[in-house]
């Protein structure tokens, strides 16, 4: 663990290099990758067109509209009218809090079809550059990885940089439901990988989903990658504010709350992605017991008591992380607040031993690893903690800390 020195001094010179560390974000281009973002106009006439449409004399209702009067709507339906609207509309039905599961898979394996499809049209297009063909080359064998074997993909958008999710497990059987919220440069291009599988969003997905089915045979689990949302691209601006969290933040709510049934649910975030649990967490639903961050530059709070949530606040770090190095402050909006690993946050400190720097939080062998999947499944006494003192499974905090036993 990280020592913490507090004097005014110290404070005053990580004030300063906080300053320099965001000028330099605004002004050197080679901290940011540049993405131009492809039009959507697919995805926006099929919503369009659904605006429109009405299924047995009745509209539809609004794409947007709460997940509830969106279950409520498929439940009226029959089984062939519900395969016919994701037909129609797979765009649509697929990314619908509310719908039933498995027809959203349905759905997404159809999207996927179809954007397939369009990819490999573009990879052929001699109207675009050589590296607009590569990338469509590059985003049709996404496309056709998702779509191999029975893969259960929750949510498909392909426009800009593309989101996704996908889910290990049986979702509707689940009583525990854990969900991976990946940080920066998460897409679908980076949503998985050969090498180095499990410091993507499904590789950690799946190693967690099998530490806890190790960790607890007889408990009905589910695991969920959830790239559902538009990460920073790169260590620039976005990555050093709170925008892209707080959209983050409305739409992983939106999901968890949408999920069948009644899980207890845990959410694992990793860098960025803490900062959108960390601005989620007071208005995430009652279901989400815990809340765990791995190589976090913060929450965007100063304590674990300010994230306003009675879920369990844990936090670990490897030594050789580099996000420890960066100044956990907040100045004008810019940076993410206090370390989560500093005692005095009043996070629960899990040990990172095994874990290999800011990406190697998931891989099996770990401390890390290992406690998350005794998170997942309720087995807390099994939690590994970084102090010898048991402090993380007592619930005894720092000054300032939430208290949940």
């Amino acid at each position: 663990m990280t020592s913490f020195d507090t004097s005014p001094t110290l404070t005053a010179w990580r004030a300063l290099l906080a300053v320099v560390v965001v000028f330099v974000m605004l002004t050197a281009t080679g901290w940011s990758a540049v993405h131009h973002q492809r039009s959507d106009e697919a995805r926006t006439l099929a919503l369009a067109s659904w605006a429109r449409d009405r299924i047995a004399g009745h509209a539809l209702p609004e794409a947007d509209a709460p997940a509830h009067r969106l279950a409520r709507f498929f439940a009226t339906l029959t089984s062939a009218q519900r395969v016919a609207l994701a037909g129609k509309y797979p765009s649509v039905v697929g990314n619908l809090n509310g719908a039933p599961v498995t027809l959203r898979y349905h759905a997404n394996r159809l999207a996927l079809k179809q954007a397939a499809a369009e990819e490999r049209r573009r990879a052929h297009d001699a109207s675009l550059s050589a590296d607009g063909r590569d990338q469509a080359e590059r985003r049709q064998a996404r496309f056709r990885s998702l779509l191999a074997g029975d893969r259960q993909i929750l949510a498909f958008d392909p426009s800009g940089q593309g989101r996704a999710a996908e889910v290990f497990g049986n979702l509707d059987r689940a009583a525990r439901v854990s969900v991976i919220v990946p940080g920066v440069d998460t897409n679908l291009l980076t949503l998985e990988r050969t090498r180095h599988a499990n410091t993507a969003p499904v590789g950690m997905a799946r190693s967690l989903y099998g530490a806890e089915r190790a960790a607890a045979p007889g408990t009905r689990t589910a695991v969920i990658a959830w790239a559902d949302y538009t990460a920073p691209a790169g260590l620039g601006v976005d990555a050093a504010l709170g925008r892209l969290a707080a959209d983050g933040a409305l739409r992983l709510n939106a999901m968890v709350g949408a999920l069948p049934g009644t899980p207890t649910v845990s959410l694992f975030c990793h860098s960025y992605g803490s900062v959108v649990c960390g601005v989620a967490a007071d208005e995430a639903p009652r279901r989400v017991a815990d809340i765990a961050v791995a190589g976090s530059p913060g929450m965007r709070v100063t304590s674990a008591r300010q994230l306003d949530t009675g879920a369990r606040i844990w936090a670990t770090r490897d030594r050789g992380d580099w996000i420890g190095d960066v100044p956990h402050l907040e100045l004008g909006g810019i940076g993410h607040g206090a370390d989560p690993v500093d005692p005095r946050f009043g996070a629960r400190i899990v040990s990172a031993a095994g874990a290999k720097g800011h990406s190697g939080y998931f891989e099996p062998g770990t401390a890390s690893l290992d406690s998350f999947a005794a998170i997942g499944v309720g087995a807390y006494g099994s939690v590994r903690c970084a102090g010898a003192d048991g402090a993380c499974h007592s619930g005894i905090y720092g000054e300032g800390a939430t208290r949940r036993a």
